[in-house]
C-alpha cells in the first residue's frame, strides 16, 4: 500500500476524469463547456428545451442606506462607491466585508477591508472581533459597513453588533436592522451563528454572575 507522499509523487493529471461545465447566459441559451488540453471547447446544449428563461440583470444602483445608529450605517458596495451617498451621511470610516470589492475612495476615508464570502459554511462570528474593534475605534466617527448586496454578511455583522454592544436579544437585533434596512436577510447558516452566539453570550454573563456573586446566587435561577 502506497503512502500519501508516494501517490502525490506518482499522480499524474492525465487520471483525472474529464468534466464539462453547463452555462446558461442572460438569454436563456445553453452550451457546455470542456477543457480539450489547455483550451476551452464551447458546444451548444442539445438537452435544452426548445424555449429557455434567462437572467434579468439587475442594473439599477442600491444607493439605500440603513441608519442602525447614528455613527452605524449599513448598505451595499453600490452605496460605498458612490461618494455622493458617502458625504450625504457624513461616513469618515467604511467596514469592507465583500469578497472581491476594492475600496473606491482609500485617499478619503478610513478602511478596514475583510473579504468575507457569503456561504452558510463561513464562520462569520470569526470575524466579529476585529469588525467591531474597527466600530468603536472609529470615535466619533461614522462607519458605513457594507458588502456585496448589503443583505447578509454586513448585515450579521451589524446585527452581531447590536447584540454584543447594547446586550440586544437576537429577535430585537435582527427587526431594528430589517426596519433600517428592509432588504436585510443574512443566510440561514449566518442566522444560526447568531443565534448561537447570542447564546454563548448570555453563559458567559451567567458564568461571570456566578463567579462573582457565587455565594448569594444559584446559577439555576438565572
Amino acid at each position: 500500500m502506497q503512502s500519501l507522499a508516494q501517490e502525490i509523487k506518482t499522480f499524474s493529471k492525465t487520471n483525472l476524469r474529464k468534466q464539462c461545465t453547463r452555462v446558461t447566459t442572460l438569454s436563456g441559451r445553453r452550451i457546455i463547456e470542456t477543457w480539450k488540453g489547455s483550451t476551452i471547447h464551447v458546444v451548444e446544449d442539445k438537452t435544452q428545451p426548445e424555449t429557455t428563461c434567462g437572467y434579468v440583470q439587475d442594473t439599477s444602483w442600491d444607493l439605500q442606506v440603513g441608519v442602525i445608529k447614528p455613527y452605524l450605517l449599513l448598505g451595499s458596495q453600490d452605496a460605498a462607491h458612490d461618494f455622493g451617498t458617502l458625504r450625504k451621511y457624513k461616513v469618515s470610516h467604511v467596514l469592507n466585508v465583500a469578497y472581491g470589492v476594492e475600496n473606491a475612495f482609500p485617499d478619503l476615508f478610513i478602511y478596514k477591508t475583510l473579504s468575507i464570502l457569503d456561504v452558510p459554511d463561513t464562520d462569520i462570528t470569526s470575524y466579529f472581533h476585529e469588525c467591531f474593534k474597527f466600530i468603536d475605534q472609529a470615535n466619533k466617527g461614522v462607519v458605513l459597513v457594507h458588502c456585496n448586496s448589503g443583505v447578509s454578511r454586513s448585515a450579521s455583522v451589524v446585527i452581531g453588533y447590536l447584540m454584543s454592544r447594547d446586550g440586544k436579544l437576537f429577535d430585537n437585533a435582527l427587526a431594528l436592522v430589517k426596519s433600517a434596512r428592509p432588504a436585510t436577510c443574512p443566510n440561514p447558516g449566518f442566522l444560526e451563528q447568531l443565534k448561537d452566539s447570542f447564546l454563548h453570550f448570555i453563559i458567559c454573563c451567567c458564568a461571570l454572575l456566578y463567579i462573582k456573586y457565587g455565594d448569594i446566587l444559584d446559577l439555576k435561577e438565572i
